[in-house]
């Protein structure tokens, strides 16, 4: 509340402007004279604050919906044109209605949409509404687009975004004893998908085991079996083997090949699993 009184009594410095000021700071701003814009600005502030106030429902609100029409104020600004023949305030309400109307919109929503998907969600269901009103059934998409002058993509592609929600606690059952959280399926655990992935890992520790020494080494850690940040470097290997960097690169290349072999002699059945 004490943000909003000083705001207001900052805001009461800046002078308002006749029309023939807004013609000339109009015909400044289009030469690029920012001061100008500034100025044109300054001189509305009052009016965002007279609007936000018919929407806020509190003082703490107030304010959001102040910055809100601020920033419509300056885009007003940069676009209104002398030969609109209108007065700036006029041309500027429009904009800070509709910054501030899409504010309230991605509040209340649950899910935030980009603010063009959104209003056009509005109009779709909307449109929707009123054509069951009117004709008792269903429209198709076809039949929403030719409403909206938009085409059959947009709408189901916006429809796709439609959306419900309830509470996890609702009451599911008769006797009370069940909630809309207690049917969700439990999907952190899969146990045929962890068994398949344990059995997998054996099957690659088996053929590791086909392998020298140091050319299981270089195969764990250029494919990081290990998990680390990055699979390692050949350079970096070089440096923990004390060989070159190209003897590192020659031991996976016969690494591979004899983990192929080893895989192309050993029974079909071994990998039924592991596939």
């Amino acid at each position: 509340m004490e943000m909003y009184e000083s705001y207001v009594k900052q805001i009461q410095r800046y002078p308002l402007l006749d029309y023939e000021q807004e013609i000339e700071l109009s015909k400044r701003i289009e030469q690029g004279d920012v001061s100008a814009c500034q100025k044109l600005v300054q001189s509305n502030l009052r009016l965002v604050v007279s609007v936000a106030k018919k929407f806020a429902s509190s003082r703490d609100c107030v304010m959001d919906l102040i910055q809100e029409g601020n920033v419509a104020l300056m885009a007003a600004a940069a676009k209104y044109h002398y030969s609109f023949n209108t007065r700036f305030s006029t041309y500027a309400y429009t904009w800070i209605l509709q910054y501030m109307l899409r504010y309230l919109n991605s509040r209340v929503a649950m899910i935030s949409l980009p603010h063009r998907k959104d209003e056009l969600l509005r109009r779709v269901t909307s449109t929707r509404r009123e054509f069951v009103l009117k004709t008792g059934s269903e429209p198709t998409v076809s039949e929403i687009a030719s409403c909206l002058n938009v085409t059959e993509g947009a709408v189901r592609n916006v429809l796709s975004y439609e959306y419900t929600f309830t509470s996890l606690d609702i009451d599911c059952s008769e006797e009370g004893n069940a909630t809309m959280g207690d049917l969700l399926p439990d999907s952190t655990y899969d146990p045929e998908r962890e068994y398949i992935s344990r059995e997998s890992k054996k099957n690659v520790s088996d053929l590791l085991n086909v392998l020298p020494e140091k050319e299981r080494l270089v195969i764990h850690y250029r494919y990081n079996f290990a998990y680390d940040v990055h699979a390692k470097t050949l350079r970096e290997l070089s440096n923990d083997l004390g060989v070159s960097a190209e003897t590192v690169r020659q031991m996976e290349i016969r690494a591979v090949r004899r983990i192929k072999k080893a895989v192309a002699t050993r029974p079909v059945e071994e990998f039924f699993i592991a596939c």
